[in-house]
């Protein structure tokens, strides 16, 4: 098999390591070699974070290149059109509609962007977007919009339910292990 990346990008607090362990845990759960990235960014002021996910027979680096992503997942709606060029023709966007205001936008030097989202779509990406945030929430807490879009991901795969809720009982805490379970469901049933 051709190795395969996946980009999740967000902003600091957005649990994108939480994520990327969760992917890579059903990956290696089906027998691919997969390598993980660390965050990189300013994952502790807010600042944009990325890391990566590639899987395949064998897998000899994690970073994903500009035009190489099969798929990019975005935590904040600025987040994945900066992401965009590293998105593979042919390739699949899943964002969350979150709005996180950079510091330009906080101390009114610039605006933030509107109808992101529908600009990504008119330039032919295939793109799926959701309401994370509102999903978390009714799940039970605005900390599971990652796990929501864990769900979103998880509906346009062909790997077994089963395998989705081995990996968030390995990686998520157990006490928080059922909120994310709903949260996961939410993102899911969204599609």
């Amino acid at each position: 098999m051709e190795t395969k990346s996946i980009m999740i990008v967000g902003v600091g607090g957005q649990g994108t390591l939480l994520a990327s362990r969760i992917i890579g845990n059903v990956l290696l759960s089906q027998g691919y070699d997969v390598k993980l990235s660390e965050v990189h960014g300013m994952s502790q002021r807010g600042g944009s974070v990325v890391t990566y996910v590639k899987y395949g027979d064998k897998v000899y680096s994690p970073i994903v290149e500009k035009g190489e992503a099969d798929i990019v997942i975005s935590f904040e709606l600025l987040e994945s059109a900066r992401a965009l060029p590293y998105l593979k023709k042919g390739g699949r966007l899943i964002t969350s509609l979150q709005r996180t205001d950079p510091m330009p936008v906080i101390t009114g030097v610039a605006e933030y962007p509107e109808n992101i989202a529908e600009k990504i779509s008119a330039k032919g990406v295939e793109i799926t977007a959701v309401d994370a945030l509102a999903l978390a929430e009714q799940a039970g807490t605005a900390k599971a919009s990652n796990v929501v879009l864990m769900g979103v991901l998880a509906s346009k795969t062909d790997f077994p339910d089963e395998v989705w809720q081995n990996a968030l009982e390995k990686c998520v805490p157990p006490k928080f292990l059922e909120l994310n379970k709903k949260a996961f469901a939410l993102g899911k049933e969204s599609i």
